[in-house]
């Protein structure tokens, strides 16, 4: 009877939930203009033999029988999907979809249909489920903050402000903490340590009890996954090895991909390992899963298009061994020494390739690992036991295929490490959502020994010149130049004249310090602050840049550059940290810290609510 009552109170609040027609997906349009479905993510109903999917682009949730492998219900939702999270009991499904306006709707698994929405922050995702099944936690992205909402009332109840842009999130068995990871490092590119961080949030207060760093370069985090036993906690993500001139690729001298394994008892980490081989990258992991028994750990390789099968057991008694100072087959001598050892995984894991493009999430159901395919428009079954023969993946459509047109081409090259020498790295490894993975690279194109900050490619063709000296006249010649200077490859013409076509269709996400659209009342005046101070001079225009080169008096460099490219301003909000080697961790510091004699505005006799409403303004952009 209370199901029944929670489904008639939500419903009266999905009507007022507007319908976004217009709506788009980090720049690239849904519907008939976009027509695939990327399947994001999937959980199972193990009872049934379904598993249910979002599909990213196509803004639906699918189930499919996995036995008959066919699909055989959909529900169309207002908006891109991006997390889900199934009641215990197989009946609720709770999907979080949404940009600026985000919401999470309730899916009945017996009907198939929304019983109720309630409303969410700014892109909502990952959501998990309190253990009495009354609250569902919520990472709001662009808000940075995890949220609590009463399920019955559809009412956020407490809200906890965490790092830069939670993004992954995974309760304990125990139901007792939330751990909640950032996607991006939010220091200074020029800190010590540029890494990004994970909570360990305690349910009982909704208070975080431990801040933990990865380790110095983690970038670009994408899942989190938590032992049967609730004793460890594993985490994908990329380290950037950016404090060396990019000169080769070998032996992960660029990027790493790597699994963080938390600690949880302890709130602490343990080490980190390199899921790549020593001549062959595993680049991109994206979604990862642990085995009911706790035996396997699987992660979804999203550039190399395959899975890594790792034994959880050998994994956890060599970190042991090595802890203790035993002798072992590893270089590594010190959990600080297995992130740096490229062979620790060997005779740990295996590598088993799929059949289609793109892998995000992944679940495992008995003996099969199942994984959604962002760019075939489908799923891979694969068998993972037996480890005595090869397995061979099935292929599993989830709607009638659709030839991808030149962005959508674009977009999976963007993300193809095939293309890079050895597979160590794609386009999306440094440009994360084709952004920015916020730590500084020496990329050779103005010298040696002066790294400049990865700046977001949005708008990258519509404000020639590119790269921050304005060393490539337009970013066409900046594509091609990073297939060959950046993933030592050579690449069809074709596929970087699909790669312009992606970035060209990219468009900016509206920004979270907006309301329904417009700037606040401080925002306002911040603009008004923005002509007066002289920053409307060169940032001007619908992108706010003039396209020339200034000397502002941010640097300079190593080597005694000191005129930059104006930036543009459009979505600077999540492009931090700022000037041209990410000094500043904040705009205000751009401002505060680093514009002593007023040549990059006329800020220095700003009030602090002056100051506080011309950075609103700009972050409203």
């Amino acid at each position: 009877m209370k199901y029944t009552v929670l489904a008639m109170i939500t419903l009266a609040t999905l009507g007022t939930l507007p319908v976004r027609s217009a709506q788009t997906v980090e720049g690239l349009p849904l519907g008939a203009g976009y027509p695939y479905r990327s399947p994001l993510d999937l959980v199972a109903a193990t009872e049934t033999g379904s598993v249910y999917i979002i599909n990213h682009t196509g803004a639906s949730v699918e189930r499919v029988d996995i036995n008959s492998e066919a699909l055989t219900a959909s529900v169309p939702l207002n908006g891109a999907p991006s997390g889900l999270v199934l009641d215990p009991d197989g009946e609720r499904l709770f999907v979080t979809w949404g940009t600026a306006d985000g919401a999470v709707d309730i899916i009945d698994t017996r009907t198939f249909k929304r019983v109720g929405s309630f409303r969410a922050g700014h892109t909502p995702l990952a959501p998990q489920l309190s253990a009495d099944r009354r609250t569902v936690y919520v990472c709001n992205r662009f808000d940075n903050a995890v949220a609590a909402y009463d399920i019955e009332s559809g009412k956020q109840v407490a809200t906890l402000a965490v790092g830069r842009e939670p993004i992954a999130a995974a309760i304990t068995p125990d139901g007792t903490k939330l751990l909640v990871v950032q996607h991006l490092p939010s220091q200074a590119a020029m800190a010590q340590n540029v890494a990004a961080q994970l909570n360990i949030i305690d349910l009982e207060t909704f208070k975080s009890t431990a801040t933990i760093l990865l380790p110095g370069g983690a970038t670009s985090a994408r899942a989190i996954c938590i032992s049967p036993d609730g004793r460890h906690a594993y985490v994908t993500h990329n380290i950037a090895r950016f404090g060396v001139p990019t000169t080769q690729l070998e032996r992960g001298w660029m990027n790493t991909s790597a699994m963080s394994i938390i600690n949880v008892a302890a709130d602490s980490w343990l080490t980190t390992v390199l899921l790549d081989d020593i001549e062959l990258g595993a680049a991109n992991p994206w979604g990862i899963a642990c085995s009911a028994d706790g035996t396997r750990i699987v992660v979804a390789h999203s550039g190399t298009h395959e899975i890594s099968v790792i034994d959880r057991t050998l994994l956890h008694e060599t970190i042991d061994a090595v802890n203790a100072g035993q002798a072992t087959t590893t270089f590594a001598r010190a959990l600080d020494q297995i992130p740096n050892d490229l062979g620790f995984i060997a005779g740990m894991r295996r590598r088993l390739a799929l059949p289609g493009n793109g892998p995000r999430g992944v679940i495992l159901t008995g003996k099969e690992a199942i994984v959604t395919q962002y760019f075939s428009d489908s799923l891979a079954r694969i068998n993972i036991a037996d480890a005595g023969r090869s397995s061979v993946a099935r292929h599993i459509l989830v709607g009638d295929p659709v030839e991808p047109n030149i962005v959508r081409q674009g977009e999976m090259a963007f993300y193809d490490a095939r293309l890079c020498f050895q597979q160590w790295q794609s386009c999306v490894t440094c440009h994360p959502d084709a952004r920015t993975d916020a730590v500084n690279w020496d990329l050779l194109n103005d010298g040696i020994g002066n790294p400049k900050n990865t700046r977001t490619m949005l708008y990258s063709h519509e404000t020639p010149p590119v790269m921050i000296t304005g060393i490539r006249p337009r970013a066409e010649v900046a594509v091609r130049a990073g297939f060959r200077f950046i993933q030592f490859a050579s690449v069809p013409e074709d596929v970087t004249v699909a790669v312009d076509a992606y970035l060209r269709a990219l468009r900016p996400v509206p920004s979270p310090y907006l309301v329904n659209g417009q700037l606040r009342t401080s925002a306002q005046r911040g603009k008004q602050i923005f002509a007066a101070a002289g920053c409307i001079q060169c940032h001007n225009g619908p992108y706010k840049t003039d396209g020339k080169i200034h000397n502002v008096g941010t640097g300079p460099d190593e080597l005694g550059i000191t005129d930059f490219v104006t930036p543009p301003l459009v979505e600077v909000w999540r492009t931090a940290p700022y000037l041209f080697q990410g000094q500043a961790a904040t705009m205000k510091e751009v401002f505060t810290r680093f514009n002593p004699d007023d040549k990059h505005g006329r800020t220095s006799n700003l009030t602090d609510t002056q100051m506080d409403d011309l950075v609103k303004y700009i972050l409203s952009l």
